[in-house]
């Protein structure tokens, strides 16, 4: 058994509770009564999710953002987390601890306890959270298996920045002081909106987040609703800040099409519902931007200005 695919495959014997949606999902649902509980869990590893050197509050920022964002793409409002810590160095776990005070306090997510574990000298330190939400109450709670042709795909916020981020902090490109500083933090710390999922969820009929590459997370979202999904590279919204460092260019746009650790959200609701998306997302101060279709068929395909391209051997970032 190799891949992650593989594995979730094999797990799918075992999670066989309604809960669980098949794992086909980011996060599971249960119902309580006539409230549906949504859990979703995330885990943070040093030298795959952030780099050693990153500062130690960032890393707790991304714990909590990266669980609030799966949260987020199921409409759910954060009611609570726990979290698991691998101790190390005092002052590093302090740093750590005010970072994670930050985050919950900014998505409203309280600390409702967790477990400590000690890791054996030299070994790369891991945080996992498990984060609670209380899921729509007005909608079914969205999934990525609930695209139909004829929708259209959007994503919000903007797309690319937090892998050219990560190629920043390696020093692996370079450009003015501002623009880098601006895709370090988002690849640092992720601001996923929680309240724009929830403003969603009765629009859309299949949502979930952008953490692996939009590529990528689009074709997941293709094979589990049995549809094909087309997409647009020109329509892709692209920060100041990277179109600084990277340009417009088609390859600048295809980059940031397979870079992950957006948390942004990518969803599909019919074209009726266009002006009710817009000014949910206007009212809340987001953008969402419309970036292809919902077509009959299976798989992905990718246009830029009406032209096919062909899709690259990787898309996106695979476990």
């Amino acid at each position: 058994m190799t891949g992650e695919a593989a594995f979730i495959h094999a797990l799918r014997a075992i999670a066989t509770d309604p809960a669980a949606r098949r794992l086909a999902d980011d996060a599971a649902v249960l119902r309580i009564g006539g409230e549906a509980l949504v859990l979703t869990m995330d885990t943070v590893v040093e030298g795959v999710h952030y780099l050693p050197d990153d500062p130690p509050q960032d890393v707790a920022w991304k714990l909590v953002a990266v669980n609030v964002s799966d949260l987020s793409a199921k409409g759910a409002a954060p009611i609570g987390c726990l979290y698991s810590h691998a101790l190390g160095e005092a002052a590093w776990d302090t740093a750590f601890l005010a970072g994670l005070d930050e985050a919950c306090r900014r998505f409203a997510i309280p600390l409702l306890g967790g477990d400590t574990v000690r890791m054996p000298e030299g070994a790369p330190r891991s945080f996992s959270l498990t984060a609670l939400g209380t899921g729509p109450a007005d909608c079914p709670v969205p999934s990525r298996t609930a695209a139909l042709a004829g929708d259209l795909v959007w994503v919000s916020g903007t797309i690319g920045d937090a892998g050219l981020g990560l190629k920043a902090a390696l020093g692996e490109v370079s450009g003015d002081a501002a623009s880098i500083a601006a895709l370090i933090a988002r690849y640092r710390r992720p601001a996923p909106e929680p309240r724009l999922g929830v403003a969603l969820a009765p629009l859309v009929h299949a949502m979930m987040d952008v953490s692996d590459g939009v590529l990528v997370d689009a074709a997941r979202m293709a094979e589990a609703s049995g549809v094909r999904i087309a997409l647009e590279a020109q329509a892709l919204p692209l920060s100041p800040a990277l179109c600084a460092v990277a340009g417009r260019t088609p390859a600048a746009r295809l980059a940031a099409m397979t870079a992950g650790d957006d948390y942004e959200l990518l969803f599909t609701a019919p074209a009726e519902h266009t002006a009710s998306l817009l000014d949910a997302a206007h009212a809340l101060g987001a953008q969402v931007t419309h970036i292809g279709a919902v077509e009959v068929g299976a798989g992905l395909s990718l246009n830029d200005h009406g032209v096919p391209q062909p899709l690259p051997e990787s898309l996106g970032y695979q476990h």
